[in-house]
């Protein structure tokens, strides 16, 4: 009755709004006589019409910045995933993807494709927006400076810091005395270019250096502790000095200069003595999520938004103003994760790649289009590695490293990366730089950036230890070792669990691994630890319980699938375990074509799908995320749809094929270490003739009698199938259960789904 109601009242609305409606439209229709109106359309025809109206759309401003958007972001990921697989850093990726994007490649090869996407007149907008990106990130940046730090380490740091800036910036300043006259624009003083150019060669970018360090497992160790804080106070005292720096050449004079430099000392006062106060106290009121709300946003967005423009009048760039405010947040660790997870996203995701571009844009590799340029261009990289990489090393030697860590924290000082790009751009549009010199320099901070991977790699086997390998009739063939990755900790604890009762009569033989993986925000982060201790801290409760002891390993990463797949590859695993996930995607059809994740499009699943080495619907039964896993993984893994089952005592394994006879052997896993009842369901009824299984059932029977036993049923009662407790299915089976949608999946317990690797 409700329902009719319902449809009754909404037809007599809409119908009599329409009739007022149109009543109203032959009122005013009297209303227009006498006037005069102009044709909208060209005579041409309605499709031609459209044609020209469609083509005018596409030319509009808001339209060609979000064609460019999209570009930008896809050419990036494309380009940072490519660059990661070859393991060279993320960002390093998107840099190649804007200069690909720029006159540098598109440009000479696909000119009209240039000047289509890239008009002359839009670059403007995309400078702004790009300018807004890099305002937030150096918030961020600031943000994830820990002055603490620098406050614990700051002796050996600060020397080595110094000098890894001193060095090649005086290095800088000589090399400019040498090209001044062929490469500094003409209305350029030889102080401003001289400065710029030695700023250039002292960065360090000290996000991309964290990631690295990160990634090589080093960040908890003496020698990361000391390069992270050598980063971090170059990164202060480099912005510092560039903010002199630019008020010299945008004063014109030093006496003018110093009158800028005042301004800024009062300025720096201010915040950190009146304002960074101000925000402490609001910080400590609200440091929770739930209290953060719009208006105490809103509030620290201001003081961003002030102190960048206050920086920028003053004349030491908007930059650093950025950095300021960042540097000056609440230092309550909480805090500044919660915030920064509201920034983030958009500063990394959406405007930083719209730098990159806008800086490969302005960037034509093709200037250099002579032996004598390329001869400069390889003096400036020389200068460049010899003052960060030699300057760095010496100066951590002096202070009391052995070589290899001198010549490690060189290598990765010698990093500049996205920093760099942010200082060559001030001086390029200040006027400083050339185009000839700006593309010199790019190259030279892509080629230090891309070094610094191979340079750790060759300190690392030069100063490797040689140890004898123990003989192969040592090594024990029958040890088992199971990695569980989870993202979740109770999908961690469900899968420990799981692999304690496959694993618990044997821990010498059985090790169980605990891996977890989290999203790489490509920012430094030294809320790493932390977060490492809150993932793990059930599980190593749980494994203190149950007396299994428990390996962790944990990692920032960038694609986490990828991931997981190249850590039990490359480990001496037997078994992978995850839980199912669920994906934005899930059940669509362009998420399993495209190869969507929840980060961003994967390049890897189009490719394996184009070349056939992954159908499209292969794992359909399982969400992008899983289907990625199982596809990828050279090991055997096994996937728990998880049903709340804290034991698995009671076990049903149903074979609906000859190929189903292995899950045989990981029953017999089950019952040796749990002592679990194990019911094998031979539901074709083709186990009756299959040795392999009846000599497996046998010796299981020989070591424990009546845990076993072997059902030729085509039909179960599902009174049964509820009292079990865990369900081994291969993968194949599980797939023909979703196909058919059995009532297999509405009764059954935990499930474990197995791909076998023999």
């Amino acid at each position: 009755m409700k329902r009719f109601k319902n449809t009754f009242f909404y037809t007599g609305v809409i119908g009599i709004c329409g009739l007022l409606m149109y009543v109203t439209y032959q009122l005013g229709l009297d209303k227009q006589e006498g006037r005069h109106f102009e044709t909208v359309g060209t005579g041409k025809g309605h499709w031609p019409e459209f044609l020209d109206t469609l083509t005018h759309n596409l030319q509009h401003p808001l339209a060609i910045l979000l064609a460019q958007i999209i570009t930008i972001i896809v050419a990036a990921r494309f380009f940072g995933w490519i660059f990661k697989k070859i393991g060279q850093p993320y960002v390093i990726g998107e840099i190649i993807a804007g200069i690909a994007l720029g006159p540098s490649f598109f440009g000479s090869y696909f000119p009209e494709f240039s000047a289509l996407l890239f008009p002359v007149e839009s670059l403007g907008n995309l400078q702004m927006l790009s300018q807004v990106g890099l305002v937030m990130f150096m918030f961020v940046i600031g943000m994830e400076l820990d002055l603490n730090i620098l406050r614990n380490k700051a002796h050996d740091a600060v020397v080595i810091s110094h000098a890894s800036i001193v060095i090649p910036f005086s290095l800088g300043m000589v090399l400019a005395y040498f090209i001044y006259l062929d490469f500094a624009p003409e209305h350029v003083e030889y102080l401003s270019f001289s400065l710029f150019m030695g700023i250039a060669m002292s960065i360090t970018a000290f996000p991309v250096l964290a990631r690295i360090v990160q990634e090589r497992g080093i960040q908890k160790t003496r020698l990361g502790t000391v390069v992270l804080t050598c980063a971090a106070a170059d990164d202060i005292t480099a912005w510092c000095i560039l903010a002199i720096v630019i008020a010299i050449v945008k004063a014109g004079s030093f006496v003018s200069s110093l009158y800028v430099i005042g301004l800024a000392v009062v300025y720096v006062w201010i915040m950190i003595k009146l304002v960074r106060p101000f925000l402490k106290r609001i910080g400590d009121l609200h440091a929770q999520r739930e209290s953060l709300g719009a208006p105490i946003v809103a509030i620290f967005f201001i003081v961003l938004i002030i102190s960048a423009y206050l920086s920028e009048i003053i004349g030491i760039h908007a930059l650093f103003g950025a950095f300021m405010a960042g540097a000056i947040m609440p230092e309550n660790k909480k805090f500044r994760h919660i915030f920064i997870e509201k920034v983030e996203d958009v500063a990394l995701v959406l405007l930083l790649p719209l730098f990159f571009v806008y800086t490969g844009l302005r960037t034509q590799i093709g200037l250099l289009n002579d032996i004598e340029l390329w001869k400069t261009t390889g003096w400036i990289i020389l200068v460049a590695v010899a003052g960060k990489f030699i300057g760095s090393a010496l100066a951590a030697r002096f202070v009391g490293q052995n070589w290899k860590d001198s010549l490690t924290i060189g290598a990765l000082m010698n990093t500049r990366g996205l920093m760099e790009l942010v200082v060559l751009n001030i001086g390029y549009d200040l006027g400083v730089l050339s185009p000839e010199i700006f593309a010199m320099l790019v190259v030279m901070a892509l080629l230090t950036t891309f070094m610094t991977g191979p340079a750790l790699d060759f300190i690392n086997w030069a100063f490797r230890k040689h140890t004898q390998i123990a003989p192969d009739y040592i090594s024990d063939k029958t040890k088992y070792n199971i990695l569980l990755s989870f993202g979740n900790p109770d999908t961690g604890i469900s899968l420990l669990r799981l692999a304690n009762s496959m694993t618990r009569k044997n821990t010498k033989l059985n090790t169980v691994t605990a891996l977890h993986l989290s999203a790489d925000n490509m920012l430094p982060q030294y809320d790493w630890e932390t977060e490492e201790k809150e993932s793990f801290a059930p599980l190593i409760t749980l494994s203190d319980d149950l007396k299994q002891p428990l390996t962790t390993h944990f990692k920032v990463s960038n694609d986490i699938n990828a991931d997981i797949v190249d850590i039990v590859n490359e480990g001496n695993y037997d078994l992978l375990l995850i839980g199912v996930g669920q994906s934005i995607f899930e059940g669509s059809l362009l998420g399993k074509i495209l190869g969507f994740t929840t980060r961003f499009i994967n390049p890897e699943r189009i490719f394996n799908q184009m070349s056939g080495k992954e159908q499209i619907f292969s794992y359909a039964a399982f969400d992008d995320r899983t289907s990625s896993i199982l596809s990828g993984s050279e090991v055997s893994v096994g996937v728990l749809i998880d049903k709340g089952q804290t034991v698995f005592n009671k076990i049903l394994v149903p074979v609906f094929s000859d190929e189903d006879s292995f899950l045989v052997d990981y029953a017999k896993k089950f019952i040796t270490n749990n002592n679990s009842q194990v019911v094998i369901l031979d539901v074709q009824g083709i186990l009756r003739d299959n040795s392999y299984v009846k000599e497996a059932v046998r010796a299981i029977e020989h070591i424990a009698s009546n845990h076993i036993s072997l059902m030729h049923e085509r039909t179960i009662d599902k009174n049964f199938v509820a009292e079990q407790q865990l369900m081994l299915v291969s993968l194949k089976s599980w797939k023909k259960l979703v196909e058919s949608k059995s009532v297999w999946l509405t009764d059954a317990p935990s499930t474990l789904i197995i791909k076998h690797k023999a």
